[in-house]
């Protein structure tokens, strides 16, 4: 072998252990903050938001960091990484791995902004940015941006947000503007969090920590070059992990995969000294041994799943390949069946807790309501099953934002 393809090699050896080790590190913090999560998951559950101090710490930690651009001083790491980190935090508390999954959203969107106003826009670039995607609100033409006014629900986080994301839809001369592919025009307008009115509406079963409020503003001005769209607009950046559109989703699948790893391991140590009503112990249950074999196979191949699927994309974006229909019809589909495996495996794991999961003492109820909570969201619908579904056989999705 030539002393030059040996470099090569040895190049790209260092690099990949530099990457372990950034992504190591970030497991540690991710871990090192669980004493503080179940400190305040009381506080979460009772006020319904983050409290400041465990955000701070998030912040501190470079949680909300993670898919900032090195050439800024971010970590960048890959996105099978933060998939773990999410779901390491989901195992821990549901709410706070979403919040970690909407934070990253950052990273994600600044390549669809002038990078000049983005990099001013994150000085800090553990800023939380929390927002809506769905265009409820108003975007009016005017000189230079746009005049903002709307109301968005399940603004999650909104009380800690920097920036907040917004969907709008464009209005000229009163109308809504039609965009060149036929549909009304829609963008993603930045608006300050200290701007908006938080409208507390977040009275919910699961998830109550991410404090996802309504949030309101009327006739706010927005630059033009604070506002992109998330459909046509692309990709100002050309580092493999802002080449692929939508893969901000991508740490959605972290989330049920944490909660339901948490119920499994929850279930196993109920058995350990819970007794049935016949005077037999829980683990010697033949249904129990079921239950934890079933759940363990649904989490399993969720994962599994998840994760092959995302090495394939990841190693296609490392070596300047384009993404394909199937591979990303695959994507989505990914994610769509990580939540409704962990919804199936924690509804086992909830039911095999007997009575002990009904008690808000029990984690068992909290994963219950929060996985539950978490799988109504529209983007791992069923809709979207149908979508996937309808590319792999070689039609158009059907849905605009898939």
């Amino acid at each position: 072998m030539k002393a030059s393809a040996i470099k090569r090699n040895g190049d790209k050896s260092n690099t990949n252990m530099a990457a372990l080790n950034l992504t190591n590190k970030y497991i540690k913090a991710a871990q090192g903050l669980e004493p503080q999560i179940r400190a305040y998951q009381d506080e979460m559950e009772n006020k319904r938001r983050m409290p400041l101090p465990l955000v701070q710490s998030m912040k501190d930690a470079g949680m909300f960091s993670l898919s900032m651009p090195k050439e800024w001083g971010g970590p960048e790491i890959d996105p099978i990484s933060q998939i773990k980190i999410v779901e390491l935090l989901s195992a821990i508390d549901g709410s706070v791995g979403w919040a970690t999954m909407l934070g990253l959203h950052a990273g994600y969107f600044i390549p669809y902004l002038d990078q000049s106003v983005a990099r001013n826009m994150y000085t800090d670039l553990s800023a939380f940015t929390g927002g809506v995607t769905k265009p409820t609100g108003e975007a009016v033409i005017v000189n230079g941006g746009y005049r903002v006014s709307g109301r968005w629900t399940f603004g999650s986080c909104c009380q800690n947000s920097t920036w907040l994301f917004s969907g709008c839809l464009v209005v000229e001369d009163g109308e809504p503007r039609i965009g060149v592919d036929g549909n009304p025009e829609i963008l993603l307008c930045y608006l300050p969090g200290n701007a908006v009115e938080v409208i507390e509406t977040w009275t919910s079963t699961g998830l109550r920590g991410t404090g996802s409020h309504d949030y309101a503003i009327t006739d706010h001005y927005v630059p033009a070059e604070r506002a992109f769209n998330p459909i046509h607009t692309l990709s100002r950046r050309s580092e493999p992990l802002y080449s692929m559109r939508n893969m901000h989703l991508a740490n959605l699948s972290g989330i049920p995969l944490g909660i339901a790893r948490s119920s499994i391991d929850a279930v196993i140590e109920l058995t350990e000294h819970k007794s049935t009503r016949t005077g037999s112990q829980l683990r010697e249950e033949a249904h129990v041994h079921t239950a934890v074999a079933q759940a363990e196979a649904l989490l399993g191949s969720a994962r599994g799943f998840v994760f092959d699927t995302m090495e394939d994309i990841w190693n296609a974006l490392l070596h300047s390949k384009s993404i394909s229909n199937r591979q990303y019809a695959l994507y989505r589909l990914s994610i769509c069946k990580a939540y409704d495996n962990s919804v199936e495996a924690v509804d086992l794991m909830y039911k095999t807790g007997s009575g002990s999961s009904l008690y808000t003492s029990h984690p068992l109820d909290r994963y219950f309501r929060d996985i539950h909570a978490a799988a109504q969201h529209f983007v791992v619908s069923t809709k979207i099953i149908e979508a996937a579904g309808r590319v792999l056989i070689g039609l158009k999705p059907g849905v605009t934002t898939f």
